[in-house]
């Protein structure tokens, strides 16, 4: 693995750290992109990397973007990200666990972790019995903000959708719409099943074809398979699996007017905003609109560390701000000519003291 500073998606990081507890077995490495505007805020990725390389870059991408997600959210939070290098079969065990949350502690509260992929809520309350620091905890009490920050991004990302249906197609109803969803998981499955509500026509899929043609049974939708999701002649193509699939070869086979999706990363590198404006997309920057997860956790975390409640309702309130970012954001790419990626970035950098 190349030196972190060598690597192309490093980005001034304040801290790079690389934890390897022999007696579990776990190695992480925990990223702090930015603390200009709080605590580095973001999830733990479990993950199996075959090039022990792509975890590092997965760290230092996610911890930026996590900076950027908090900034434009308008959270007291900076950006961070951890990875733990899972083995091939997956394994995690308590010690591993405690072992990672004993790397935070010792952190001194400069990085506070929340569920992400390969990871749960359990695991959450298990790492919490060392270290505060630690967001997205369950409660019992269905009004209190708390738990698996999923439905709250899939509700981010739906306003996000039906803000860039008004913007870009002129219409203030989704009935009839045409949106093509790529991953029908915890998030992705949420915003289909929204989109259903409202009348939108839907074309899923996932690598998990079972759970893709489910949900199409369910909601009276259209499965393809996983490989096809990008070619569909669609409204709206919303990315909700996994980063970097626009990259020259991804935009190409789109046939869309709209990009709008929860995936990290999307764009495989900055070229590829350009690519989509050119192509005349409307294109939502991913850290803006799957925001609603952390904004979500965060809330509960900020309110927990003063002893006080987080209410459902304080977080759905702060959900309806995306659009009203996303629509600035555009605003200011048919202004300029920019693209809107680099018009959010813009306001991002500015932000965390980087402009």
């Amino acid at each position: 693995m190349p030196a972190f500073w060598e690597e192309s998606d490093f980005d001034d990081h304040e801290l790079v750290e690389v934890v390897r507890d022999r007696a579990s077995g776990m190695t992480a490495i925990i990223a702090l992109h930015s603390t200009h505007l709080g605590p580095g805020a973001g999830g733990t990725r479990f993950w199996h990397y075959a090039d022990p390389a792509g975890a590092m870059r997965d760290a230092l991408r996610l911890s930026r973007g996590m900076s950027y997600k908090n900034a434009m959210a308008g959270l007291p939070m900076g950006g961070g990200k951890a990875v733990i290098l899972a083995d091939a079969a997956r394994t995690k065990t308590p010690t591993m666990l405690a072992a990672f949350a004993d790397a935070i502690a010792a952190l001194g509260g400069r990085y506070v972790t929340a569920e992400d992929v390969g990871m749960s809520e359990a695991d959450m309350v298990t790492i919490h019995q060392r270290t505060r620091h630690v967001c997205g905890l369950p409660v019992s009490d269905p009004e209190m903000a708390g738990g698996d920050p999923g439905p709250f991004t899939a509700t981010g990302i739906y306003y996000g959708i039906k803000a860039a249906v008004a913007h870009k197609l002129g219409r203030d109803s989704m009935a009839g719409v045409h949106v093509a969803v790529q991953g029908t998981g915890s998030v992705g499955g949420g915003v289909a099943r929204l989109l259903a509500a409202d009348g939108a026509l839907l074309t899923l899929a996932d690598i998990d074809s079972a759970r893709a043609e489910a949900l199409a049974a369910e909601l009276g939708a259209v499965s393809v398979p996983a490989a096809a999701i990008m070619d569909v002649d669609c409204d709206v193509f919303s990315p909700n699996a996994l980063g970097a699939i626009l990259d020259d070869t991804g935009i190409a086979r789109l046939n869309c007017q709209i990009v709008a999706g929860g995936a990290n990363n999307q764009l495989a590198r900055g070229q590829h905003g350009q690519l989509l404006h050119d192509r005349g997309m409307v294109y939502a920057p991913d850290y803006v609109i799957n925001g609603g997860g952390i904004i979500a956790v965060s809330l509960e975390y900020l309110a927990r560390e003063k002893g006080q409640p987080c209410t459902r309702a304080e977080v759905m309130r702060r959900l309806e701000e995306i659009p009203v970012r996303l629509h600035k954001i555009w605003e200011q790419s048919d202004a300029t000519g920019l693209p809107s990626d680099q018009v959010a970035d813009a306001m991002a950098q500015k932000l965390i003291g980087r402009g």
